[in-house]
């Protein structure tokens, strides 16, 4: 039992024998619920538009209060409103819980999974394979050419196994890209509005998970009718029908600066 702790306190081994006490202790403290989930996101709450009785969750889902549209195209932060009191955040890029590939654990290839997790097995596999090497040299500390080829070596050996560890775990811990306004481009829309034109119109988009977002929409100024003509008369411009409310139409491009999609009728005949 000496030769044991002799071992565990002496060099190399003692390097890794204290961080394993806390890794340790930290781990009991999750299992008691002392710290809660080992990997929280954020949850900040934005204000959402002029108007909105709402507020806007940093995962990605907004909240509305009423039937107030929320213009928030016009400030980068998205095309959201709460329709029928639950909406769905249609921000273009980045909604600030995105957690990128780099840091210092993926530039040495141990991404992807929780830093606790990675750092835990490194941890824990660098003492075991510090232990052995120690173990094997004579036990103790042993000589300094020796207990640097230990060191040496369970940090190599650490690092493979932490590798082939977290393999089948970035697929549990792999999140998913974060809603883009184009994902709405090929979808169908219901025109909310009275018409569409070049500077004005709004329409409701449903998403793949079945919520709605309300969003704005514009029309090219050739496929409008000069005012007061009718749509497709002679010597117009008009070469599709007018958008009205209820109508249906195709989003089939984004306009990044304006945060607005253009939009065509679907299904009618001029």
């Amino acid at each position: 039992m000496s030769e044991f702790i002799d071992t565990v306190l002496g060099f190399p081994t003692a390097l890794f024998s204290f961080s394993l006490v806390v890794v340790a202790a930290y781990w009991a403290l999750v299992l008691l619920g002392g710290l809660g989930h080992f990997h929280a996101g954020t949850d900040g709450h934005t204000g959402a538009g002029a108007g909105g009785g709402g507020h806007f969750h940093g995962h990605g889902h907004f909240h509305g209060h009423g039937g107030a549209d929320v213009h928030g195209a016009a400030h980068g932060h998205g095309a959201a409103h709460g329709h029928g009191g639950h909406g769905h955040d249609a921000s273009d890029g980045s909604d600030g819980h995105e957690h990128g590939p780099g840091g210092p654990l993926a530039a040495i290839g141990l991404g992807g999974v929780p830093a606790t997790i990675t750092l835990s097995l490194l941890i824990a596999l660098a003492w075991f394979a510090s232990l052995a090497g120690s173990v094997l040299a004579g036990g103790g500390t042993p000589a300094t050419p020796l207990a640097a080829a230990v060191l040496a070596g369970a940090l190599a050996a650490a690092w493979l196994g932490t590798r082939l560890a977290i393999v089948p775990l970035r697929r549990v811990f792999r999140e998913e890209p974060p809603a883009s306004l184009r994902d709405f481009v090929g979808r169908t829309c219901v025109i909310r509005t009275g018409r569409v034109g070049v500077d004005f119109g709004q329409a409701e988009v449903t998403a793949d998970d079945g919520s709605s977002a309300i969003v704005q929409v514009r029309r090219h100024a050739l496929d409008l009718a000069p005012e007061g003509a009718p749509d497709g008369a002679p010597g117009g411009t008009a070469v599709e029908p007018a958008l009205t409310a209820g109508s249906t139409a195709l989003i089939f491009d984004f306009d990044p600066d304006g945060q607005f999609f253009w939009v065509m009728p679907y299904g009618q005949t001029p």
